[in-house]
């Protein structure tokens, strides 16, 4: 009898089988390859934004021009305005004139900084936003001062309008479970410096402090941390320059 050789269908089964748990952990291998890859590169760009809103508010503090203006309150003719120095300084936000802005490095012209703490819309946790003002001069910072309050010294200080946060404002750090500004007051004579929460005082800060806390800390990636600020700013802006 002559005999035919050829695969039962057992076989054929088998072989399509093992072809598929094959070809099936190849996918399996790349997808989790994939997810890799996507992880580490969304720690990365998170790293580079963490590292890169350190370096932008260092640039901006360390730009900070001693700027007078005159608190034109709601009366932006009033001839004879008191002059100020234009330095807002609270708890939940920061004012200021700097040479270094967010969108033209420092190679702009000065704009008026604006930082606000804000919450989130969900309501969990805060965020902080910048705007930034072209300085047309010192009118320009004069509109947004409202007049004057005493502060706990009894001495009148310049009160500011509220910072509004809008569709142009930047996102400099989201999702933070704190962010607090404070402000250290120079060292006296027989007054050592101190750190204040609310900046009532008639000459610029020697420093800033920056307290961030993220909402969900993750040890493995780089994290927001409290950040030191010398203002190398020394002359009062009140006084004129001279040489």
């Amino acid at each position: 009898m002559k005999r035919e050789s050829g695969f039962t269908l057992i076989e054929v089964v088998i072989a399509v089988t093992l072809v598929a748990l094959i070809s099936l952990g190849l996918v399996m291998a790349m997808d989790t390859g994939f997810k890799a890859m996507q992880k580490s590169q969304d720690r990365l760009m998170h790293n580079r934004r963490v590292t890169g809103t350190e370096r932008v508010m260092e640039e901006e503090v360390a730009g900070l021009v001693p700027v007078s203006a005159p608190c034109l309150g709601n009366s932006p003719d009033a001839p004879g305005a008191q002059k100020v120095t234009f330095f807002e300084g609270q708890p939940q936000s920061m004012r200021f004139v700097s040479t270094f802005s967010l969108q033209d490095g420092g190679r702009g012209v000065p704009r008026i900084l604006e930082y606000q703490v804000a919450p989130i819309e969900d309501g969990v946790g805060v965020r902080l936003v910048l705007n930034e003002r072209i300085y047309g001069g010192p009118y320009a910072a004069g509109v947004l001062c409202t007049g004057f309050q005493p502060n706990v010294e009894g001495q009148q200080m310049p009160a500011y309008r509220p910072i509004e946060v809008g569709p142009g404002s930047f996102v400099l750090a989201d999702k933070l479970a704190a962010c607090q500004f404070s402000y250290r007051v120079p060292a006296q004579p027989g007054k050592p410096a101190r750190w204040v929460p609310v900046w009532a005082e008639l000459k610029l800060p020697d420093a800033i402090r920056i307290d961030m806390a993220p909402l969900d800390p993750d040890p493995s990636a780089v994290q927001l941390l409290p950040l030191t600020l010398p203002v190398h700013v020394t002359r009062d802006p009140l006084f004129p320059y001279d040489p």
